[in-house]
Protein backbone atom coordinates (compact mmCIF):
# COMPACT_ATOMS: atom_id res chain seq x y z
CA UNK A 1 0.00 0.00 0.00
CA UNK A 2 1.22 3.39 -0.64
CA UNK A 3 2.04 5.47 2.03
CA UNK A 4 0.26 9.24 1.92
CA UNK A 5 2.70 11.96 0.68
CA UNK A 6 2.39 13.78 4.21
CA UNK A 7 3.52 10.77 6.15
CA UNK A 8 7.06 11.06 3.79
CA UNK A 9 8.56 14.01 5.19
CA UNK A 10 11.98 15.25 3.02
CA UNK A 11 15.01 14.30 3.76
CA UNK A 12 16.43 17.96 4.23
CA UNK A 13 13.27 18.36 6.48
CA UNK A 14 14.23 15.24 8.73
CA UNK A 15 17.88 16.20 8.80
CA UNK A 16 17.11 20.00 10.00
CA UNK A 17 14.58 18.76 13.19
CA UNK A 18 17.24 15.67 13.71
CA UNK A 19 19.97 18.10 14.06
CA UNK A 20 18.03 20.91 16.37
CA UNK A 21 16.21 18.36 18.51
CA UNK A 22 20.07 16.57 19.13
CA UNK A 23 21.49 19.75 19.79
CA UNK A 24 18.75 21.86 21.09
CA UNK A 25 19.52 24.43 19.16
CA UNK A 26 18.33 26.32 16.06
CA UNK A 27 21.89 27.89 15.96
CA UNK A 28 23.95 24.64 16.03
CA UNK A 29 21.61 22.95 13.77
CA UNK A 30 22.70 25.46 11.42
CA UNK A 31 26.38 25.17 12.12
CA UNK A 32 26.43 21.73 12.00
CA UNK A 33 24.24 21.43 8.57
CA UNK A 34 25.96 24.35 6.97
CA UNK A 35 23.06 26.57 6.74
CA UNK A 36 21.48 29.79 7.90
CA UNK A 37 19.70 29.78 11.21
CA UNK A 38 16.08 30.97 9.56
CA UNK A 39 16.97 27.97 6.82
CA UNK A 40 16.65 25.55 9.45
CA UNK A 41 13.54 27.38 11.24
CA UNK A 42 11.49 27.59 8.10
CA UNK A 43 12.65 23.57 7.56
CA UNK A 44 11.02 22.55 10.98
CA UNK A 45 7.91 25.18 10.49
CA UNK A 46 7.62 23.31 7.17
CA UNK A 47 7.72 19.74 8.60
CA UNK A 48 5.34 20.60 11.67
CA UNK A 49 3.33 22.27 8.85
CA UNK A 50 3.49 19.10 6.70
CA UNK A 51 2.82 16.84 10.26
CA UNK A 52 -0.33 18.94 11.35
CA UNK A 53 1.80 19.17 15.17
CA UNK A 54 3.82 21.14 17.10
CA UNK A 55 7.60 19.28 17.83
CA UNK A 56 9.44 22.04 19.79
CA UNK A 57 8.11 24.44 22.32
CA UNK A 58 9.96 28.14 21.37
CA UNK A 59 11.12 30.21 24.43
CA UNK A 60 12.32 33.63 23.42
CA UNK A 61 16.34 32.13 21.76
CA UNK A 62 15.70 28.51 22.69
CA UNK A 63 13.77 26.10 21.57
CA UNK A 64 12.64 22.14 23.27
CA UNK A 65 11.20 19.02 22.27
CA UNK A 66 7.51 18.48 22.82
CA UNK A 67 6.96 14.97 24.29
CA UNK A 68 5.74 14.32 21.14
CA UNK A 69 9.03 15.51 19.29
CA UNK A 70 10.87 13.74 21.56
CA UNK A 71 9.62 10.60 20.46
CA UNK A 72 9.55 11.33 16.96
CA UNK A 73 12.84 12.78 16.89
CA UNK A 74 14.45 9.27 18.41
CA UNK A 75 12.72 7.55 15.46
CA UNK A 76 13.98 9.48 12.82
CA UNK A 77 17.15 9.27 14.53
CA UNK A 78 17.42 5.83 13.92
CA UNK A 79 15.70 5.73 10.40
CA UNK A 80 18.81 7.91 9.06
CA UNK A 81 21.19 5.87 10.50
CA UNK A 82 19.88 3.14 8.26
CA UNK A 83 19.59 5.14 5.38
CA UNK A 84 23.14 6.28 6.07
CA UNK A 85 24.22 2.57 7.22
CA UNK A 86 22.87 0.73 3.88
CA UNK A 87 24.33 3.76 1.93
CA UNK A 88 27.43 2.89 3.27
CA UNK A 89 27.15 -0.38 2.45
CA UNK A 90 25.96 0.10 -1.29
CA UNK A 91 29.25 2.07 -1.67
CA UNK A 92 31.98 -0.85 -0.34
CA UNK A 93 30.01 -3.10 -2.93
CA UNK A 94 27.86 -1.66 -5.26
CA UNK A 95 26.64 -5.04 -6.49
CA UNK A 96 25.52 -6.07 -3.84
CA UNK A 97 26.08 -8.91 -0.96
CA UNK A 98 26.76 -6.90 2.00
CA UNK A 99 26.30 -8.61 5.62
CA UNK A 100 26.22 -7.22 8.74
CA UNK A 101 27.25 -9.69 11.25
CA UNK A 102 27.36 -9.37 15.22
CA UNK A 103 29.85 -10.90 17.16
CA UNK A 104 30.78 -12.07 20.56
CA UNK A 105 34.34 -9.74 20.90
CA UNK A 106 36.50 -12.33 22.09
CA UNK A 107 34.70 -15.27 19.86
CA UNK A 108 35.12 -12.87 17.09
CA UNK A 109 39.19 -11.45 17.54
CA UNK A 110 40.59 -14.68 18.63
CA UNK A 111 38.37 -17.74 16.57
CA UNK A 112 36.50 -15.89 13.70
CA UNK A 113 38.66 -12.96 12.65
CA UNK A 114 41.65 -15.62 11.48
CA UNK A 115 39.18 -17.97 9.42
CA UNK A 116 37.44 -14.77 7.68
CA UNK A 117 39.83 -14.18 4.95
CA UNK A 118 39.56 -17.78 3.43
CA UNK A 119 36.14 -16.95 3.07
CA UNK A 120 36.73 -13.89 1.66
CA UNK A 121 38.90 -14.56 -0.86
CA UNK A 122 36.60 -17.87 -1.73
CA UNK A 123 33.28 -14.94 -2.23
CA UNK A 124 34.78 -11.50 -3.53
CA UNK A 125 31.52 -10.37 -4.36
CA UNK A 126 30.78 -10.31 -0.09
CA UNK A 127 31.43 -7.77 2.06
CA UNK A 128 31.18 -8.55 6.05
CA UNK A 129 30.27 -5.51 8.23
CA UNK A 130 31.29 -6.57 12.07
CA UNK A 131 29.71 -4.92 15.24
CA UNK A 132 29.82 -5.95 18.46
CA UNK A 133 27.03 -7.04 20.81
CA UNK A 134 27.62 -8.87 24.12
CA UNK A 135 23.26 -10.02 24.64
CA UNK A 136 20.47 -10.65 22.54
CA UNK A 137 18.82 -7.86 21.05
CA UNK A 138 16.02 -6.96 18.30
CA UNK A 139 16.70 -7.84 14.83
CA UNK A 140 14.40 -5.47 13.44
CA UNK A 141 15.51 -2.56 15.03
CA UNK A 142 19.07 -3.10 14.22
CA UNK A 143 21.04 -2.82 11.30
CA UNK A 144 22.18 -6.55 11.53
CA UNK A 145 21.53 -9.61 9.57
CA UNK A 146 23.00 -12.43 11.50
CA UNK A 147 24.78 -12.97 14.83
CA UNK A 148 26.61 -14.94 16.66
CA UNK A 149 25.26 -16.11 19.79
CA UNK A 150 26.47 -18.09 23.22
CA UNK A 151 23.56 -19.03 24.72
CA UNK A 152 20.32 -21.64 23.93
CA UNK A 153 18.16 -21.20 20.83
CA UNK A 154 15.79 -18.48 23.22
CA UNK A 155 15.98 -15.84 20.98
CA UNK A 156 12.67 -14.79 20.20
CA UNK A 157 12.04 -14.54 16.07
CA UNK A 158 15.42 -15.85 15.13
CA UNK A 159 16.39 -18.94 13.69
CA UNK A 160 19.89 -21.05 14.77
CA UNK A 161 22.00 -23.25 13.18
CA UNK A 162 24.63 -25.39 15.53
CA UNK A 163 28.15 -24.41 15.59
CA UNK A 164 30.21 -25.23 18.00
CA UNK A 165 29.98 -26.47 21.91
CA UNK A 166 32.51 -25.38 24.59
CA UNK A 167 34.56 -26.59 27.55
CA UNK A 168 35.99 -23.83 30.24
CA UNK A 169 38.41 -24.62 32.87
CA UNK A 170 39.95 -22.30 35.52
CA UNK A 171 43.08 -20.58 34.37
CA UNK A 172 45.44 -18.49 36.68
CA UNK A 173 48.71 -17.00 36.22
CA UNK A 174 51.51 -19.10 37.13
CA UNK A 175 52.44 -17.30 40.42
CA UNK A 176 48.80 -17.91 41.86
CA UNK A 177 48.62 -21.29 41.20
CA UNK A 178 52.16 -22.30 42.74
CA UNK A 179 51.19 -19.92 45.88
CA UNK A 180 47.91 -21.89 46.42
CA UNK A 181 49.41 -25.10 45.03
CA UNK A 182 45.48 -26.32 43.73
CA UNK A 183 45.34 -30.07 44.17
CA UNK A 184 41.30 -30.63 43.82
CA UNK A 185 38.29 -28.29 42.60
CA UNK A 186 37.49 -27.75 46.30
CA UNK A 187 40.85 -25.83 46.57
CA UNK A 188 39.41 -23.33 44.38
CA UNK A 189 37.68 -22.07 47.06
CA UNK A 190 40.38 -20.41 49.17
CA UNK A 191 41.26 -18.43 45.79
CA UNK A 192 39.67 -14.66 44.33
CA UNK A 193 37.47 -16.09 41.78
CA UNK A 194 36.91 -14.07 38.62
CA UNK A 195 33.31 -13.93 37.10
CA UNK A 196 32.24 -12.92 33.77
CA UNK A 197 28.41 -10.58 34.28
CA UNK A 198 27.28 -12.92 31.28
CA UNK A 199 27.64 -15.88 33.24
CA UNK A 200 26.71 -15.36 36.54
CA UNK A 201 26.30 -18.45 38.28
CA UNK A 202 29.29 -20.65 35.72
CA UNK A 203 31.32 -21.06 39.32
CA UNK A 204 28.24 -22.01 40.84
CA UNK A 205 27.78 -24.73 38.06
CA UNK A 206 31.61 -25.88 38.02
CA UNK A 207 31.38 -26.74 42.04
CA UNK A 208 28.31 -28.55 41.66
CA UNK A 209 29.26 -30.81 39.25
CA UNK A 210 32.78 -31.39 41.41
CA UNK A 211 30.78 -32.00 44.32
CA UNK A 212 32.46 -28.73 46.14
CA UNK A 213 30.03 -26.46 48.01
CA UNK A 214 28.74 -23.85 45.75
CA UNK A 215 27.15 -21.36 47.70
CA UNK A 216 28.46 -17.70 48.35
CA UNK A 217 30.59 -17.60 45.56
CA UNK A 218 31.93 -13.82 45.41
CA UNK A 219 34.72 -11.70 43.16
CA UNK A 220 35.31 -9.33 40.63
CA UNK A 221 32.84 -9.60 37.52
CA UNK A 222 33.93 -8.41 34.11
CA UNK A 223 32.19 -8.20 30.87
CA UNK A 224 34.22 -10.19 28.16
CA UNK A 225 36.76 -13.02 28.35
CA UNK A 226 39.07 -10.95 27.09
CA UNK A 227 39.48 -8.58 30.35
CA UNK A 228 39.00 -11.75 32.42
CA UNK A 229 41.78 -13.27 30.75
CA UNK A 230 44.05 -10.19 31.11
CA UNK A 231 42.82 -9.84 34.88
CA UNK A 232 43.65 -13.82 35.57
CA UNK A 233 47.20 -13.42 34.00
CA UNK A 234 47.99 -10.13 36.17
CA UNK A 235 47.05 -12.07 38.93
CA UNK A 236 44.34 -11.24 40.20
CA UNK A 237 42.30 -14.21 40.61
CA UNK A 238 41.24 -17.74 38.95
CA UNK A 239 38.93 -17.23 35.96
CA UNK A 240 36.70 -19.77 34.25
CA UNK A 241 37.62 -19.63 30.36
CA UNK A 242 37.11 -21.21 27.38
CA UNK A 243 39.88 -23.75 26.40
CA UNK A 244 40.31 -22.45 22.98
CA UNK A 245 40.12 -19.03 23.33
CA UNK A 246 43.17 -18.92 26.11
CA UNK A 247 45.04 -21.42 23.78
CA UNK A 248 48.05 -18.26 23.52
CA UNK A 249 47.74 -17.38 27.10
CA UNK A 250 48.56 -20.96 27.66
CA UNK A 251 51.27 -21.62 25.27
CA UNK A 252 53.10 -18.53 26.33
CA UNK A 253 52.89 -19.47 29.93
CA UNK A 254 51.35 -16.30 31.15
CA UNK A 255 48.00 -18.56 31.80
CA UNK A 256 47.86 -22.40 33.53
CA UNK A 257 45.39 -24.47 34.08
CA UNK A 258 44.96 -24.09 37.90
CA UNK A 259 43.40 -27.75 38.04
CA UNK A 260 42.61 -30.03 34.66
CA UNK A 261 38.90 -30.59 35.12
CA UNK A 262 37.21 -28.99 31.88
CA UNK A 263 33.42 -28.78 32.42
CA UNK A 264 31.07 -29.14 29.47
CA UNK A 265 29.47 -25.65 28.82
CA UNK A 266 25.63 -26.43 28.91
CA UNK A 267 24.94 -23.81 26.46
CA UNK A 268 26.70 -23.73 23.00
CA UNK A 269 27.64 -21.19 19.80
CA UNK A 270 24.94 -20.56 17.05
CA UNK A 271 24.37 -18.07 14.48
CA UNK A 272 21.15 -17.08 14.69
CA UNK A 273 19.12 -14.63 12.06
CA UNK A 274 15.82 -13.23 11.98
CA UNK A 275 13.46 -16.10 10.63
CA UNK A 276 12.27 -14.29 7.76
CA UNK A 277 15.36 -13.42 6.30
CA UNK A 278 17.26 -17.21 5.99
CA UNK A 279 17.24 -17.20 2.33
CA UNK A 280 19.42 -13.86 1.95
CA UNK A 281 22.23 -15.24 -0.22
CA UNK A 282 25.38 -13.64 1.30
CA UNK A 283 23.65 -15.34 4.65
CA UNK A 284 23.34 -18.46 3.08
CA UNK A 285 26.68 -18.71 1.98
CA UNK A 286 27.91 -17.90 5.03
CA UNK A 287 26.56 -19.81 7.16
CA UNK A 288 27.21 -22.85 5.22
CA UNK A 289 30.73 -21.77 5.33
CA UNK A 290 30.90 -21.34 8.88
CA UNK A 291 29.20 -24.29 9.61
CA UNK A 292 32.44 -26.22 7.79
CA UNK A 293 34.38 -24.32 9.88
CA UNK A 294 33.29 -25.24 13.18
CA UNK A 295 33.14 -29.32 12.25
CA UNK A 296 36.39 -28.93 11.15
CA UNK A 297 37.16 -27.47 14.07
CA UNK A 298 34.98 -29.62 16.80
CA UNK A 299 36.60 -32.63 14.68
CA UNK A 300 40.15 -31.32 15.62
CA UNK A 301 39.52 -30.78 19.02
CA UNK A 302 37.58 -34.49 19.58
Amino acid sequence: MKTPRRFLPSLSLLQAFEAAARLQSITGAAAELSLTQSAVSRQIRALEEQLGTVLFHREKQTIRLTHGGATYAREVREALQKISQASMNLRANPHGGTLSLAILPTFGTRWLAPRLPAFLAANPGITINLVTRLTQFDFSAETVDAAIHFGRTDWPGAAFTYLMGEDVVPACSPAMAARFGFGAPADLRAAPLLHLTSRPDAWEKYFARNGVDAENVHGMLFDQFATAAQAAAAGLGVALLPTFLIEDEIAAGRLVRAFDAPMRSDEAYYLCWPRDQGDYEPLRQFADWLVGEARAFEAARA
